[in-house]
């Protein structure tokens, strides 16, 4: 009976530990998993910032705008790197680029001047743009179109794309030149455009120019077509047989009217980095023409051209009342005119 009692206490103390909760190991499973995912994520991310970094090192240094080499700190307004969105410069996107406009009057030897300027190999002047009057029905057109030009996006047979050193047009005075000066003026400062101007001295032989101009634009004696210049001795030859009269009552007043025009613009354009020729000076003297590369910091070239000159000689020998335009003048401010000329 005894040992019976003694099996029973043993069993009774022989009491098994109890199992731990399921739900705790499952808690300090959740626990260890969860600060595995955030120290996997941290170091995600910090790969995923360096990457990101050196994308964007590898960008700024593809964009790193050009440097101006060889240029003086006062000239670096005026030099720039265009984008062109019509076609790549290539190798030569980091090559300068001047901007430049020829202000001028008609018949004042601009066409012939500009196309000078285009036999360099690395100026492009792109002609009488705002001829077209919807190029010039207000500033903001205005400004489009310069954009455009500057640019390089501008294409004309003067285009010299990706290398081009210096790109412009010619710009008559009564073009909206004048109408908009203020604002054409703060453009051209704020983009660093250097402005030739190009006038003629004598404004009676510009007159007697215009005169033939427009009786060919009617007549066209050259097989039916109007050419304001000519490439051939025989065309020039041809229009210059023509001599307008010259209305002697309006003569005075018009030419005044031209030289105040000269002299507003040159007024008005003052603050521009500028240069002032006449046709006449560079007729006589092409280091004239040596001037003008220099002042748009391009390689010095001899320029050509393939005009040819419609009135030569004497001018009593292209105007059919030139014994009434001697009168008219004689003691005026503009006698000088009937006297002093030039030989070509």
């Amino acid at each position: 009976m005894a040992d019976d009692f003694c099996l029973f206490l043993k069993d009774s103390l022989n009491i098994k530990p109890p199992k731990k909760s399921p739900l705790v190991l499952r808690m300090i499973v959740l626990t260890f998993a969860m600060v595995c995912g955030v120290y996997i994520c941290t170091i995600c991310l910090k790969q995923l910032s360096y990457s990101t970094k050196a994308r964007f090192l590898n960008v700024e240094v593809v964009e790193m705008p050009c440097e101006s080499h060889n240029v003086e700190p006062f000239e670096k307004p005026y030099v720039h790197y265009p984008k062109p969105k019509t076609f790549s410069r290539a190798e030569c996107a980091c090559n300068p680029v001047r901007l430049f406009a020829i202000l001028s009057t008609q018949r004042s030897g601009s066409g012939w001047f500009e196309t000078l300027l285009n036999s360099h190999m690395n100026i492009s002047s792109n002609g009488e743009i705002f001829s077209v009057k919807p190029r010039r029905s207000n500033i903001s057109t205005i400004v489009e179109t310069l954009d455009k030009i500057y640019n390089l996006d501008w294409l004309t047979s003067a285009s010299k794309n990706e290398c081009t050193a210096a790109v412009g047009l010619k710009w008559m005075l009564n073009q909206g030149l004048v109408q908009h000066h203020e604002e054409i003026v703060k453009y051209f400062n704020s983009r660093g455009v250097s402005v030739i101007f190009l006038f003629r001295k004598n404004l009676l032989r510009r007159m007697i120019s215009i005169l033939a101009n427009s009786y060919d634009q009617d007549a066209k004696p050259l097989n039916g077509t109007h050419k304001s210049h000519v490439h051939s001795p025989h065309e020039a030859e041809i229009l210059a047989k023509y001599k307008p009269t010259i209305n002697t009552t309006l003569l005075i007043p018009n030419l005044r009217q031209v030289e105040e025009m000269t002299t507003k613009a040159l007024e008005y354009f003052k603050s521009t980095r500028h240069i002032i020729l006449y046709y006449e000076d560079i007729i006589k003297n092409r280091t004239k023409l040596i001037e003008v590369q220099d002042f748009l910091k391009v390689p010095r070239r001899d320029l050509n051209s393939r005009q040819v000159k419609i009135h030569k000689g004497s001018l009593s020998d292209h105007v059919e009342n030139w014994d009434d335009i001697q009168k008219t003048l004689t003691g005026t401010p503009y006698e000088s005119f009937i006297h002093e000329d030039y030989k070509i």
